[in-house]
């Protein structure tokens, strides 16, 4: 076969390589020989695991095994409760991981569910339907408007073709396809006009084609590999879980066995000193960590739903919170995916449209006045002529199962069926009063010439008022050919060559800033002139004037990207679309920094893996990309040390939107390919949502940080108080049934609350943290370690000077344990609203959060219930205490956390200033 790419073949080239006759298609047994060589037209889902080994991959989780020897351990000790509790929290997280994955492995299925289930094929001559997935390489296929394409093909025909692509290449509207070979190489996909892709739709027109590629062969093909290939990121606090449980156990059983050791060296009965070891291994590893992470996620994972953001997996709720980059994708993300027309051009004069979207509310302005068109002839034909010159259907809808967000809402949406080029200058018609309802009334179609890629220029005839019309549209500089007159000044005058200039430096202009601009003319015909043929009637045309039309940016997509921006989070632009459009949006929005860098495909393609690196952080925006490239992007940006969110719409998207470590996916205008790889769904397709995602990300981790400070600093304070005992040879402070109802009261509650407490106010104003961020970094060791250690000595101090005030007494050591039980409690419960600030008590209200105030007291109402209620007493070897007890608990208590916060208070650092930016401030602005 050729060397030559096939959209460098022609058309006969493309066949003969195939050993096809495209007048009679494929023999049928040719066509099964081939089949069975290559294979059917499917898109493979590579190797399946099976639902039960899946179920089982959940409980090889090094915390999970910890929680499994614990459950021994609260056996062993008679604590059924504990150990049942425990069991019920490793099923639970084994069912929400197996929930996950299996969803997550739907992706595949979905992209299948793009391809065409029939096609008709020409075999033998004859024209057949069959599935899909019969067909071979070398098949002649013919399609018509609606068509799904069910393989890759080469045209050979192609009648006023557009195909829908933006799910594969992120075109934001049908591209028009034509039969002639191309030239150049690496011509990037969306560029490829004489090809058709599989899972494309045609929108227009009818064609016919030969079959260049089948199943995993195809662009389709390739996007699934990608998806099969590309593994799913750990989430960072999937890794700082297992880091911190390997160090607990490591931790926990050392210090346990020194106490152990300590006691029995001291002369404590060893049988006494291996339960309260046991007991203290047991309350040193926070068993209820993971069932309370689990609950401050799904918990998050409520308040992000209201927020119209659905989350696929539980541990990617906290990845946004360290998201230091977001790709997105442009078409349907951060523009509105309708097309809208902005600028007219008519007789030399720059007019503007307000409003965007397909809602027919906006106005005609010059220099912020408003132009009525029935005042003015000429932008009146102008907007005649569109409308007349057009077959697309502006619709009203009912929008069902939608709420109104306000009672002034409109209860309808705006919709368009046909060409969305073709919709924009019908809504431009409809505000300004030009409907097509109302141009009938006076106007009826006789004709028509679609439009043609290669004409690049559509006509209709109108009769009105006895006589006809022609109304004609197209690229300008092709139309200008065409005109003889122009409309000008409200006389129709020759078309000079001067005049001719300015329409296409008015076009140029046009075309600079991004806009897709169309030109319009007309000519009253005469009974005598023929119409069969378009040459018949496009001709002598009056030239009437420009309309300048684009996908518009979201209203609220630069205020987010602002929001990003103060939160040192980078937002980069991953598009299929052309440069020039991109790098327009981008401006408008506000994403392309002074200095920061816009790159296509083409250049991308040219550089490896280590200047892309070198690049990446001063690139802001990718235009004319292909799926391989975005997965690229994604992969240097994490070589480079960050935590990436990638947010898109299309197929094209799934292999990025998968390999980043957190995928997010519109879902409105979403693939269900794109939905399945995802790990989040915008369900209002709003970039802005993307930022109130982040802040509950970042609160979440913040929260989750709370309650391990807030767990850890309490456990480290009762090994320590067991461990500085038996090191000074003291009696046990804490009997092991003490120690576990300690656990049980202290851990349960109080750092459930915790868990849904509210975000401080500066969180979004913080640069994102480091995904290499150990759990334990600013200065929670510390806070964990200090508080630790207080919380032992105050609760031994208690229990050593309840011990020796009055040594004759009998019930002198239950006394003294029951002390010491109280200071531990009493001091962990005040720690508790240390916890909810990451500087000190005295910087939050502690009763903001009512949940914590309730667990607080409900925890007291536990711990005094086993002091004073005499049938408990016994079990728990506990004794009442007085006031002066009391005061001396209170005091030991409340000395480890105001301590450290008038401390806190008094070396207050200064904030320093968040600063974002690119490197290399003198860059240049593109590398074209």
């Amino acid at each position: 076969m050729s060397q030559k790419t096939w959209y460098q073949m022609t058309a006969e080239e493309a066949a003969r390589a195939h050993g096809v006759d495209p007048r009679t298609g494929l023999p049928w047994d040719e066509a099964r020989s081939r089949q069975e060589r290559i294979g059917r037209n499917e898109l493979s889902e590579g190797k399946k695991i099976s639902p039960v080994t899946l179920f089982l991959n959940q409980f090889k989780d090094f915390m999970v095994l910890v929680l499994m020897g614990a459950t021994l351990i609260s056996g062993l000790l008679g604590e059924y409760l504990d150990a049942i509790t425990i069991i019920a929290i490793i099923i639970m997280n084994g069912v929400l991981g197996f929930i996950q994955e299996f969803r997550a492995e739907r992706s595949l299925r979905a992209l299948k569910e793009l391809s065409a289930p029939n096609a008709k094929v020409l075999r033998e001559g004859e024209v057949h339907q069959i599935a899909a997935s019969e067909l071979v390489p070398g098949d002649i296929v013919l399609l018509e408007s609606g068509d799904r394409i069910p393989a890759d093909l080469r045209f050979f025909e192609a009648n006023g073709v557009y195909v829908e692509e933006s799910a594969l290449t992120g075109e934001s509207v049908p591209v028009a396809k034509h039969v002639s070979p191309l030239d150049h190489e690496d011509v990037p996909l969306g560029d490829q006009r004489n090809l058709g892709f599989m899972g494309t739709m045609l929108t227009q027109g009818t064609a016919k084609g030969v079959i260049v590629r089948t199943g995993m062969e195809t662009e389709m093909g390739k996007i699934a590999d990608l998806i099969q290939n590309t593994d799913s990121m750990e989430t960072p606090l999937q890794h700082r879980l297992e880091q911190l449980g390997k160090i607990l156990i490591g931790v926990a059983v050392a210090l346990t066995i020194v106490v152990v050791l300590a006691g029995i060296l001291h002369g404590q009965p060893p049988y006494a000193m291996f339960l309260a070891g046991v007991s203290l291994a047991v309350a040193a590893i926070p068993e209820g960590l993971p069932a309370i992470v689990t609950i401050a996620l799904a918990l998050g994972v409520q308040r992000m739903i209201k927020r119209k953001a659905i989350v696929r997996k539980l541990p990617s709720v906290e990845t946004l919170g360290c998201a230091s980059v977001i790709c997105s994708d442009k078409t349907g993300t951060l523009t509105q995916n309708k097309m809208t027309v902005t600028h007219l051009w008519v007789s030399g004069q720059v007019l503007e449209v307000s409003g965007d979207g397909y809602a027919p509310h906006g106005s005609i302005t010059s220099e912020g006045a408003v132009v009525e068109a029935g005042k003015e002839p000429m932008l009146a034909k102008l907007l005649q002529v569109s409308v007349l010159c057009n077959n697309a259907v502006l619709r009203q809808e009912e929008l069902e199962g939608r709420k109104k967000k306000s009672k002034d809402a409109p209860e309808t949406a705006w919709t368009i069926n046909g060409d969305p080029t073709e919709g924009a200058l019908v809504v431009l018609g409809a505000k300004a009063g030009f409907t097509p309802e109302k141009l009938r009334e006076s106007f009826e179609r006789t004709g028509e010439f679609p439009f043609d890629s290669e004409r690049k220029r559509m006509s209709v005839i109108v009769s009105h008022g006895g006589g006809r019309m022609v109304c004609t549209k197209g690229a300008p500089d092709v139309l200008l050919q065409h005109c003889s007159y122009v409309l000008w000044e409200g006389k129709v005058i020759p078309f000079t060559p001067t005049l001719k200039a300015k329409v296409m430096a008015a076009n140029e202009g046009m075309a600079k800033s991004a806009l897709r601009v169309l030109g319009l003319a007309y000519r009253d015909l005469r009974s005598t002139d023929r119409c069969a043929e378009y040459d018949d009637v496009e001709q002598q045309l009056v030239f009437v004037g420009l309309t300048g039309m684009i996908d518009p940016p979201r209203r609220e997509v630069r205020e987010a990207i602002s929001k990003c921006r103060k939160a040192g989070i980078k937002t980069v632009m991953i598009t299929g679309d052309h440069q020039t459009t991109a790098e327009a949006i981008a401006k408008e929005l506000g994403m392309l920094p002074a200095g920061g860098l816009v790159v296509n495909g083409q250049q991308l393609a040219t550089m490896d893996d280590d200047e892309l690196d070198r690049r990446v952080d001063d690139i802001f925006v990718y235009a004319r990309v292909s799926p391989e490239h975005k997965l690229r992007i994604v992969k240097s940006l994490q070589r480079k040390g960050h935590v990436v969110a990638m947010t898109g719409d299309g197929v094209n998207d799934a292999p990025a939107i998968k390999a980043a470590d957190i995928g997010i996916a519109m879902g409105i205008s979403g693939t269900d390919v794109s939905k399945e790889a995802s790990a989040l769904i915008l369900s209002d397709d709003n970039f802005a949502t993307i930022v109130a995602a982040i802040e509950e990300g970042r609160g979440i981790y913040e929260n989750i940080r709370k309650f391990i400070r807030y767990l850890l600093a309490s456990n480290v304070g009762e090994i320590l108080t067991m461990f500085f005992a038996m090191m000074a040879g003291l009696p046990l402070p804490l009997l092991p049934i003490q120690i576990l109802w300690v656990n049980l009261v202290t851990d349960g509650l109080p750092a459930m609350a915790l868990g849904i407490d509210q975000a401080e106010k500066d969180l979004m104003t913080q640069k994102p943290r480091s995904a290499k961020e150990n759990i334990f970094a600013r200065r929670l060791g510390w806070k964990i370690i200090s508080r630790g250690i207080l919380i032992g000595l105050c609760t031994l101090a208690a229990f050593w000077i309840a011990l020796v005030n009055d040594p004759q007494h009998p019930n002198n050591l239950a006394h003294a344990q029951s002390v010491a039980f109280a200071t531990l409690v009493m001091a962990q419960l005040i720690h508790v609203f240390d916890c909810r600030s990451s500087r000190s008590i005295f910087h939050r209200n502690p009763l903001q959060n009512g949940y914590l105030v309730l667990a607080v007291l409900s925890s007291l109402v536990l711990m005094l219930g086993v002091m004073y209620i005499e049938q408990l007493q016994p079990i728990f070897k506990t004794v009442p205490l007085g006031t002066k007890d009391w005061i001396m608990v209170l005091i030991a208590a409340g000395i480890p956390t105001f301590l450290m916060g008038i401390g806190s208070v008094m070396s207050r650092p200064r904030k320093p200033e968040l600063k974002f930016g690119v490197k290399g401030g003198n860059a240049k602005p593109s590398l074209r």
